[in-house]
């Protein structure tokens, strides 16, 4: 969809997925990704903070590539439900999160 504003981007329903697997370790862990997202997978033992945290990873990856001049994936619509929820103010300190390296992908 070109011609998306920012926060048309930070508003597209791109599918969560969560599932509990066994580490090495034998301790179970919960992975939460957005599958369509490249990159947006986080991994920890509570499944209530990595869906957080991944929430946080959504923004950057986002943010990341509109700076970058590269596509951000776009398999369905934005909800025009949620973008009022969206205001200026959150959406600049996300980008001030990414421009200053305080969101990072590592785990």
């Amino acid at each position: 969809m070109a011609g998306m504003t920012i926060e048309e981007y930070m508003a597209i329903p791109y599918i969560l997925s969560v599932e509990s697997f066994e580490a090495d370790n034998g301790e179970w862990m919960r992975r939460a990704s957005m599958p369509e997202l490249p990159g947006c997978v986080v991994e920890g033992i509570s499944a209530v903070e990595i869906i957080e945290q991944l929430e946080q990873l959504r923004v950057h990856i986002i943010m990341q590539l509109l700076e970058q001049g590269r596509p951000v994936p776009v398999p369905r619509p934005p909800l025009k439900s949620a973008m009022p929820a969206l205001n200026r103010e959150q959406l600049e300190f996300s980008k001030w999160l990414v421009d200053h390296g305080k969101l990072t992908d590592a785990r």
